[in-house]
């Protein structure tokens, strides 16, 4: 299976969580977006909030999502290279945030895993495996 599998479960879930690490401690916080770009999934936040300083320090993230039937744990290192086409297409998909951002004078760092995992998993057992090196 591709990863339009893990795209599929993260749609359906609407609300997914991404884990990072605030020096010793864990942080988690809600996200809603996601894009299925070039066979990666990217994703955003603020480059000017405490998320992305995380990315920075340390890339190793996991994404966890419900989607009401399967757990999705979705981990590996957060690629956090520029890609304007990537972050053009999330303005037109979210005007809304664009609007946001441009008028604040923000800027959204996109990001996709590298050297990822993906495990489909219910209450017991992993029912799926993947993984994406790119």
């Amino acid at each position: 299976m591709s990863i339009q599998k893990v795209d599929e479960i993260l749609s359906k879930a609407q609300v997914f969580y991404l884990a990072t690490a605030d020096g010793d401690k864990p942080k988690v916080r809600p996200l809603g977006f996601h894009l299925l770009f070039e066979d990666k999934i990217y994703f955003g936040v603020g480059t000017f909030k405490a998320v992305y300083k995380q990315l920075e320090e340390n890339p190793n993230v996991e994404i966890a999502a419900w989607d009401g039937e399967h757990f999705l744990r979705y981990y590996g290192v957060a690629d956090l290279t520029k890609n304007d086409a990537v972050v053009e297409k999330a303005f037109e998909l979210m005007p809304e945030i664009a609007e946001a951002y441009k008028s604040n004078g923000w800027e959204i760092g996109v990001f996709f895993l590298n050297d990822a995992t993906a495990e489909i998993r219910n209450m017991f057992t992993v029912e799926e495996s993947y993984e994406f090196k790119y």
